[in-house]
């Protein structure tokens, strides 16, 4: 632990009240913040605002075209906060376009105001999601958008990483941060390995007609499922 690394409690983290997650693609919740998804859900509550369909991960698939994943995947979604003891019915699917994010720039004010909007009913103060040094598109939109939604709603902005350690060791000094909050996830692993394991068509499953589409490596996984998960405070 380092002087900006802290262990922190749930209760710090969500301040007594029902946090609201962004997952880029259905299965980042779970794998970033099931633990605490878990935690809030005994409590609480949460919100899990879904930003696309995650219908692009598997292209090359004749028999899983482009809509029939997505509905496959908002139905691992809600099987995935059901594993973490919420209710399908805390979704928001805002069902835009897996890997299309970067070009919906002149809409983020407006998602970010949805956003706002769910976290003012929601009586949430905390903003959690992906990190801005995850490479992936959908995920550094969803960085830039969550940062306009906190300031709109006066929110707390945490950043959770997904890919970021995975593609890059030394993430950390691309990213602008506060404190390094680490939650301990022991009593809500199995929950969380639950909530992975609903993922099933990104775990190579389900789509079997397409050799070069998306699979979670199996040490990305196992890594979800035992480590802290980790929450950046953002600096404003």
């Amino acid at each position: 632990m380092t002087d900006r690394t802290r262990r922190t409690s749930f209760a710090d983290l969500s301040e007594g009240r029902p946090i609201v997650v962004l997952a880029p693609h259905p299965d980042d919740e779970s794998l970033g913040c099931g633990g605490l998804l878990a935690t809030a859900f005994a409590g609480p509550g949460a919100r899990v605002i879904c930003i696309t369909d995650g219908g692009q991960s598997h292209p090359g698939s004749a028999a899983w075209p482009r809509a029939r994943l997505a509905e496959l995947r908002a139905q691992e979604l809600d099987a995935a906060i059901v594993a973490l003891g919420g209710d399908p019915a805390c979704i928001t699917r805002l069902a835009l376009r897996d890997a299309e994010m970067l070009g919906l720039a002149a809409r983020y004010d407006e998602i970010a105001e949805t956003i706002a909007q769910v976290a003012r009913d929601a009586g949430a103060r905390v903003l959690i999601a992906p990190a801005p040094t995850d490479p992936h598109c959908d995920h550094e939109a969803t960085a830039e958008i969550a940062r306009r939604a906190a300031s709109l709603a006066g929110l707390r902005l945490l950043f959770y990483p997904v890919w970021s350690g995975w593609h890059d060791p030394a993430y950390r000094d691309r990213l602008a941060y506060g404190v390094e909050h680490r939650f301990d996830t022991t009593a809500m692993q199995p929950a969380k390995a639950r909530a992975i394991a609903a993922h099933r068509s990104q775990l190579g499953e389900i789509v079997t007609d397409d050799p070069e589409g998306f699979v979670l490596p199996q040490a990305f996984l196992d890594s979800f499922k035992t480590n802290d998960e980790i929450f950046f405070e953002s600096v404003k």
